[in-house]
């Protein structure tokens, strides 16, 4: 009788080993979907107001920066882009006249930029559109305020133990 027990305690973890592998695996998907999807509901903003010639990669980047100046390092260290993507962006954006270009007085490698007039008004529009949601996000899409706050404490525990992965190597 006891082995009988001990049997059915071992196969328990096994089981609820395999359901936590499959929720964390769905997870991962979800982010990734999740993102895309985001990307596709700016470009389909952009495109109701008549088009843009920037992308919603462009146009996310634009918004992650808003009023500050930024450094492409400092953009690649908070996370937001990888480095030859955040790269060519940006100079994509110059070029266009989204963003100002100034190279540093102290450090002349590095380049500071910051958003222009029109630069300014991309990222008005993902604000507006961030606005518009979060007016319909509770009663349409039944997310609510704890959802998000339980959402995010995973999110950044999430980051944190990726970010311990690569930082020492696990």
């Amino acid at each position: 009788m006891t082995v009988a027990l001990e049997a059915t305690h071992m196969s328990v973890p096994e089981e609820s080993e395999e359901s936590f592998r499959s929720e964390y695996l769905q997870a991962l998907r979800f982010i990734e979907r999740l993102h895309r999807l985001l990307l596709d509901v700016i470009k389909d903003e952009f495109d109701r107001l008549g088009g843009s010639d920037i992308n919603s990669v462009q146009a996310l980047l634009l918004y992650n920066i808003g009023d500050n100046e930024l450094t492409a390092g400092e953009l690649k260290s908070r996370g937001y882009y990888l480095g030859s993507n955040v790269s060519y962006n940006l100079k994509k954006l110059v070029d266009m006249g989204y963003l100002h270009y100034k190279r540093s007085e102290v450090d002349r490698r590095s380049v500071r930029v910051s958003l222009t007039q029109k630069g300014l008004d991309a990222c008005d529009v993902v604000n507006k559109l961030y606005d518009r949601q979060l007016t319909s996000l509770e009663a349409v899409g039944q997310v609510h305020n704890a959802d998000v706050q339980v959402l995010n404490k995973a999110l950044v525990r999430l980051e944190r133990f990726w970010s311990d992965q690569i930082r020492y190597r696990l």
